[in-house]
C-alpha cells in the first residue's frame, strides 16, 4: 500500500542538534548522532539534515558530520546548508548523503539546479522553499539565508522554476509555522503540490498524526517532514526522540 514518507528534520547549529521557532529561539536538543541512532531503532523512513547557519557564514555543512551520519544511518538521508557548487554536491554525496537540498544560493542562481540535475540526476536534487508573509502585507514571498532575506519570488513561481530546471523534489516550509506545533499551512502546501508534477514535502507546524494526515489528504503532499513532532513530547515540550509505528503511519492514508 502506498503511504507518504514520514521524515524527521534535524537542524544543526555549531554541529549540535537544535530546534527553532519561526527560524529563531534556537533550543539545544542534543547530539545529532545520538538522534540518528534512535531514528535507526525506530525505523524512520528517511532523514533530513540541515545546517541552518552555513549560508550566512559563507561555508558548507561539515563533511565530518555528514560522514558520521552516513556511517550510522540505516535509512536514506538528505543534506543541506551552504551548498553553492557542483563540487559541494559531489563532496556531500561522497560523504554518504543520498540527496542534496539546495536553498539560498540555488534560488538566486537557478542554473545550479539545472547543472546539478544533469550531473547527478533529478532524484538527487531537492529545493527547499521557505515562505513567509511580507512585513505589513498579506502576500507570501520566498525567503533565503535562514529567513533573513526576501528572495523576491512567489512560492508557486519558484516551484515551477525548480521543476523546469530539473529538481526532483520540493520541500515547502512555512516560516511562521516553524516550531509552532499548530498544524501545517495546508493552503500553502496544496498551492505548491497542485502546481507542479514533482513530489512535494510538507514542513513546518506538525503536532500530531492528524496534522500529517491533513498535509497528505488535503495538502496533497508526497512526504511529511517535521522537527518538533519528532523531538518533543507533551505540552511542556520535554525532549524525547520519537517516531510513530508503521500501523499509525498507514492510518494517514485512511
Amino acid at each position: 500500500m502506498f503511504r507518504p514518507r514520514l521524515i524527521p528534520v534535524l537542524l544543526l547549529k555549531n554541529n549540535a542538534l537544535v530546534k527553532s521557532v519561526k527560524f529563531k529561539k534556537h533550543r539545544y536538543i542534543g547530539d545529532p548522532i545520538n538522534a540518528v541512532k534512535i531514528f535507526n531503532e525506530l525505523r524512520a523512513d528517511e532523514l533530513v539534515l540541515l545546517d541552518i547557519d552555513a549560508s550566512n557564514e559563507g561555508r558548507r555543512i561539515s563533511s565530518d558530520v555528514i560522514r558520521k551520519v552516513g556511517e550510522e544511518a540505516n535509512m536514506p538521508f538528505s543534506v543541506g546548508g551552504g551548498i553553492t557548487s557542483i563540487k559541494d554536491i559531489q563532496d556531500v554525496i561522497a560523504c554518504g548523503a543520498e540527496k542534496v537540498i539546495l536553498n539560498s544560493y540555488a534560488i538566486k542562481n537557478p542554473s545550479l539546479i539545472k547543472e546539478a540535475s544533469k550531473s547527478f540526476g533529478s532524484s538527487t536534487i531537492v529545493l527547499c522553499i521557505d515562505v513567509k508573509k511580507k512585513l505589513f502585507g498579506k502576500s507570501e514571498s520566498v525567503f533565503i539565508r535562514n529567513g533573513s532575506e526576501d528572495a523576491k519570488f512567489k512560492p508557486i513561481q519558484l516551484a515551477k522554476i525548480a521543476e523546469e530546471m530539473g529538481a526532483g523534489e520540493i520541500i515547502i516550509q512555512s516560516i511562521s509555522k516553524d516550531g509552532s506545533m499548530e498544524g501545517y499551512d495546508i493552503d500553502l502546501i496544496k498551492s505548491i503540490s497542485t502546481s507542479v508534477t514533482i513530489p512535494t514535502v510538507a514542513l513546518g507546524g506538525c503536532c500530531s498524526m492528524e496534522d500529517c494526515k491533513k498535509a497528505y489528504i488535503e495538502g496533497r503532499a508526497n512526504g511529511i517532514a517535521a522537527g518538533s513532532f519528532f523531538v518533543y513530547q507533551g505540552l511542556n515540550k520535554g525532549v524525547l526522540i520519537n517516531y510513530p509505528s508503521r500501523e499509525d503511519i498507514i492510518k494517514i492514508t485512511h
